[in-house]
C-alpha cells in the first residue's frame, strides 16, 4: 500500500477555530476591563412613593438648615445625623437660589458620616 504524500495542509478549519477563540477573548475582555455590564436604564415621570426617604434636610434660599422640618444649626444637624443607621435613606432639598457651598458643605456632612443612600430632589419640566 503506497502512502500519499503529505503536500499541502489545509488552513481554513484552523483559521476557523482562531477567529471563534478571538471573539470569545474580546468579548470577555470587555466585561473585565469595565467591571460591568452597561445599561440603559429605564426613566420614570414620577416617583414610587414607597421609595420615599426617611430622613429630609432642606435649604432654603437663605441657606438655613432644616431637618425633619425644625430649623438646626450644621453641628446640631451633625449630631443628629450621627444617631441615625448609616443605611437610612436621605433626602436633600435645596432651593435654586441658595449657594453651592451651603449644598456642598451638607452633602460632604452627609458622606462624612457614611450615608450612601443619599438622594437630591429636583423638580421635572422646564420654567
Amino acid at each position: 500500500m503506497r502512502d500519499k504524500s503529505f503536500e499541502s495542509l489545509n488552513m481554513v478549519p484552523f483559521i476557523d477555530i482562531m477567529l471563534v477563540l478571538l471573539t470569545i477573548v474580546l468579548t470577555t475582555s470587555s466585561f473585565i476591563a469595565s467591571g460591568r455590564i452597561p445599561v440603559n436604564l429605564p426613566k420614570a415621570s414620577a416617583s414610587n412613593d414607597e421609595a420615599r426617604p426617611a430622613e429630609t434636610i432642606e435649604i432654603d434660599a437663605q441657606g438655613k438648615l432644616f431637618h425633619g422640618g425644625a430649623e438646626v444649626d450644621s453641628a446640631t444637624l451633625r449630631s443628629q445625623l450621627a444617631a441615625l443607621p448609616r443605611d437610612t435613606p436621605v433626602l436633600l432639598r435645596a432651593d435654586r437660589a441658595v449657594a453651592l457651598q451651603g449644598f456642598i458643605d451638607v452633602a460632604d456632612l452627609l458622606k462624612q458620616l457614611g450615608f450612601a443612600k443619599v438622594a437630591v430632589q429636583t423638580e421635572t419640566g422646564h420654567s
